[in-house]
């Protein structure tokens, strides 16, 4: 259904506009727009204050794991005036319910009423939402990029490369967190992870227009998109200046990591990478990230250990589920001291993310274990 989806609504760009954009507003977020073609479906829109139907916009369609449209249309919408992109959000596709129709309804609608960019239609969303962001774009050759915050693909398998960019947000208590540095650490092709200080959320106003920023070098150096030097002089800049900002030398590195790969072939990077291929070598930076790698593992491991743990619990052997149980209580309530501890640390951080990982996974039906669950709990930002 999904590999069906886009291009079904794509065949309208070929056809006259069946709406009347004008009906609409500009430069204001629109909670509801009812689908004309069913009005059982509808989405939140954002129209930048410049728009006009004289030419193609690229859009920019999100979605919120509780269908709530607007979520995604207010975290964009400063990108998109900036930028000029419409964004819609759906108010129907949710977790647990199919997405098809959803998408389906809101992509034809979207391109039914306004002169949509058919090269720059970029999908957004946040959790759940990411994953149908994500399914869309593996199943469709019509999207431009996706900016996935807080999950990564539909099926959990990482992948060494795809057709489409990927920006990508997790919080450093966020329970997808390690997922999206796996996502990162898997992709060979276009992609860029920003991490941000906070739980399980979607990102920021401030961090969707990072996103919609480095969308545009990539469509410029993909050719989707014109080359406009005073834009890419402008994202040069902003981008050269937050590198030399960097308090450390291993987020330099990345920082610069990721200008010399962005820009390669539309800016002079040369400066850039000596400096690159000089942090390579320098002892911190590469002791720094291997104990990020460490610490993935770290995560892993006990979220292996936890989730084996309740694998034993069913077992006809009394001796041994009491062995169990005292077992997943002593880690569980070691996860949730560290995750109450006063002063912010990475084990509070990585704790906090198990907790809230495991929290929500919870598959085992044990009355005792569950008891254990509810007393040492956390919310989904992983916060006592």
């Amino acid at each position: 259904m999904l590999a069906l989806v886009l291009a079904l609504a794509a065949s309208a760009l070929a056809q006259n506009s069946v709406l009347r954009p004008a009906e609409l507003p500009t430069g204001r977020v629109i909670p509801t727009v009812t689908c004309v073609q069913d009005a059982t479906e509808s989405y939140a829109l954002y129209l930048p204050s410049a728009y006009t139907p004289d030419r193609a916009w690229p859009v920019i369609f999100a979605f919120d794991p509780g269908g709530r449209g607007q979520n995604g249309v207010d975290r964009y919408q400063a990108a998109a005036e900036q930028y000029g992109f419409i964004v819609a959000g759906s108010n129907n596709s949710r977790n647990g319910r199919p997405a098809g129709k959803a998408i389906e309804s809101m992509t034809g609608d979207v391109i039914a009423r306004f002169h949509v960019d058919s090269r720059r239609m970029y999908t957004a969303g946040m959790s759940g939402g990411a994953r149908v962001a994500m399914s869309i774009a593996l199943s469709s050759t019509k999207v431009a990029g996706v900016m996935a915050s807080s999950a990564g693909y539909p099926d959990g398998q990482l992948r060494k490369s795809l057709r489409f960019p990927v920006f990508a947000t997790a919080g450093t208590e966020d329970f997808n967190h390690l997922e999206m540095r796996q996502v990162d650490a898997a992709l060979t092709t276009p992609h860029h992870l920003a991490i941000f200080e906070g739980p399980h959320v979607w990102l920021s106003s401030a961090l969707a227009i990072e996103a919609v920023e480095w969308m545009e070098v990539q469509a410029m150096k993909s050719g989707i998109k014109p080359r406009d030097d005073r834009e890419l002089d402008q994202l040069f800049a902003t981008r050269t200046a937050a590198a030399a900002a960097a308090t450390n030398d291993k987020d330099a590195f990345l920082a610069l990591q990721s200008i010399v790969t962005d820009f390669d072939g539309l800016k002079d990077v040369t400066t850039f990478a000596a400096r690159l291929a000089a942090l390579a070598k320098d002892k911190s930076v590469r002791e720094a990230l291997k104990k990020e790698r460490e610490e993935d593992e770290r995560e892993m491991r006990i979220l292996d250990e936890v989730r084996s743990a309740e694998d034993r619990l069913d077992t006809n052997n009394p001796a041994t589920r009491a062995e169990t149980l005292q077992e997943l209580r002593r880690r569980w309530k070691s996860l949730s001291e560290q995750a109450k501890a006063p002063e912010d640390s990475l084990d509070r951080r990585l704790a906090r993310r198990v907790l809230s990982s495991l929290s929500a996974s919870v598959m085992s039906n044990d009355a005792d274990y569950l008891s254990i669950v509810r007393e040492f709990r956390t919310g989904r930002g992983g916060r006592p």
